[in-house]
C-alpha cells in the first residue's frame, strides 16, 4: 500500500522537474513564440526575445531541444541557416504557457489599478 507521504514526495518532484525544465526568463518567451509562429530561424527568435543575448537564446534553446520541446533544423541554404520548431510534446507545455501569460496580464493590471 503507497502510503500518503509517498504520493505526495512524488507530486512535488514532479512539479520540481517541471520547473526545472521551463526555468529561466527566456524558455518561455522562446516556446510562445515558436508556438505562434510554428518555424523561426535564430536571427527571429533573437529579435522577438528583446533582450536576449546570442549566447543565452543558444543556451536555452540548447535545453529546450535536449528536453525533446524543440527541433533545430540545419537548412541547406547558402549560407546555411538553421531553423526551430515545436515538437508535439511541446503542445502538452503550451496550456501551462497560456496560463501564465493570463495571470501575467490580470496581475499586472491590478499593480496598476493599486
Amino acid at each position: 500500500m503507497i502510503e500518503k507521504k509517498d504520493i505526495n514526495k512524488e507530486k512535488i518532484l514532479a512539479i520540481k522537474d517541471a520547473i526545472e525544465l521551463l526555468s529561466g526568463k527566456w524558455k518561455f518567451c522562446i516556446l510562445h513564440n515558436l508556438y505562434h509562429y510554428k518555424v523561426m530561424r535564430f536571427t527571429d527568435l533573437l529579435e522577438n526575445s528583446v533582450g536576449i543575448t546570442p549566447k543565452v537564446l543558444s543556451k536555452e534553446l540548447q535545453e529546450l531541444e535536449d528536453n525533446l520541446l524543440i527541433t533545430r533544423t540545419v537548412n541547406n541554404t547558402k549560407p546555411v541557416t538553421v531553423s526551430y520548431s515545436p515538437t508535439e510534446y511541446m503542445e502538452e507545455v503550451h496550456p501551462v504557457i497560456e496560463a501564465l501569460l493570463n495571470f501575467g496580464l490580470k496581475h499586472r493590471q491590478k499593480i496598476k489599478e493599486k
